[in-house]
């Protein structure tokens, strides 16, 4: 019966997972998920999957016996100025995902390799590992088809197995429970820095693009790592480090300087996270507009000189913007031939998102290389 139940769990899986995969450009897009997102899961809503049911015939066809009451009879038709549908509404069911199992269904459909941290930025640390059976333990560790099989094999050595009646009862000493031992295993520590502009042009659709797309960011870097720390930081002409609900929320209405954040970046990044310990990952959101071409070259050089060489990847991200000149991405690409070539392999890697749609383009793009 345990076994039973297991594989039709397993076959419910598979069959969310498949509706996950057929819509997950739809699902990319959804702003809502981010609402619903919990500590490791997230609650999805699946259209068309219908729940097993118990179905009674219907009765309306016999007569009762007796006068009928006031109130029986034929419904009376509604009142109201707008009828009821007559239309069979759509089944929608809400299922909770694992934020690692919808990243590997991300990696499935993107065909994204899994990221290779680089060199000496991995750290050893202990951890449980399940590896064995042993006859003593808590509740929550028992092993069902262990402790069913020891049973099985008590009754049969006794005789008391009927096989016409098989019924086994597992008592105390059947009792199994999974162990674990101490292992040394690799932890690999990274960083991603978050970087946005706020200035008067980014509105309320841009800082939407920009968050589902670092929500998604998010989701396959932790898929990769064990230990994720996040920094945010806005910027109009100057720039400042944030928390994370200020940063998709905060709006200013100056200009747009950006070379202010790239150097505030810097400092974090000298302050905190040596390159030789950590994978480090920088994301820019903007809409690609910039005070002058001063600070273009300005941005060109803190990119050189500091922080591409010590980072696993630079992703900077466009977002469409009525009111930006989208700019800025020229200048990259200008700067860094290699940025636009999506067969190359860089530690710059541009995007262009104009609405939610591109954000499964965006998210490819970023991470195909298996940085």
């Amino acid at each position: 019966m345990v076994n039973k139940i297991e594989q039709d769990h397993q076959r419910f899986r598979q069959i969310v997972r498949g509706k996950i995969r057929k819509d997950l450009r739809k699902f990319l897009s959804r702003d809502e998920l981010i609402g619903r997102e919990g500590k490791r899961a997230v609650s999805i809503p699946v259209h068309d999957i219908d729940i097993p049911t118990f179905r009674y015939g219907d009765n309306s066809s016999g007569v009762g016996m007796g006068e009928g009451g006031d109130g029986e009879g034929q419904p009376s038709q509604g009142s109201g100025e707008t009828p009821g549908g007559e239309e069979e509404g759509k089944h929608i069911l809400e299922v909770e995902v694992e934020l690692d199992e919808l990243a590997d269904i991300l990696a499935q459909e993107l065909e994204l390799p899994r990221i290779e941290p680089r060199g000496k930025k991995q750290l050893t640390t202990i951890k449980d590992k399940y590896s064995g059976i042993r006859p003593v333990g808590p509740s929550s560790l028992r092993h069902f088809k262990r402790s069913y099989r020891e049973a099985l094999k008590r009754q049969l050595a006794t005789g008391e197995y009927d096989p016409q009646d098989p019924v086994i009862v597992p008592i105390r000493r059947d009792m199994r429970y999974r162990s674990w031992n101490e292992v040394k295993a690799p932890d690999s520590n990274a960083v991603i820095v978050y970087m946005m502009d706020v200035s008067g042009s980014m509105g309320d659709q841009q800082k939407k693009l920009v968050r589902m797309t670092a929500f998604w960011i998010d989701t396959w870097l932790r898929r990769n790592y064990d230990g994720i720390e996040s920094r945010y930081v806005v910027h109009d002409v100057r720039a400042a480090e944030v928390d994370k609900k200020t940063f998709f929320s905060l709006r200013e209405d100056g200009g747009t300087r950006i070379s202010s954040a790239f150097s505030l970046c810097k400092g974090l990044l000298e302050e905190s996270y040596p390159p030789h310990e950590w994978n480090v990952y920088l994301f820019h959101f903007s809409d690609g507009d910039n005070s002058s071409e001063a600070d273009n070259r300005q941005c060109v050089s803190l990119l050189k000189d500091h922080l591409l060489p010590g980072c696993n990847m630079f992703g900077y991200c466009q977002v469409a913007s009525a009111y930006g000149s989208g700019h800025f991405i020229n200048v990259l690409h200008d700067a860094f031939p290699e940025a636009a070539n999506a067969a190359a392999d860089r530690e710059l890697v541009t995007a262009r998102v104009g609405e939610s749609n591109d954000i499964y383009d965006a998210l490819r793009t970023f991470f195909k290389q298996g940085r």
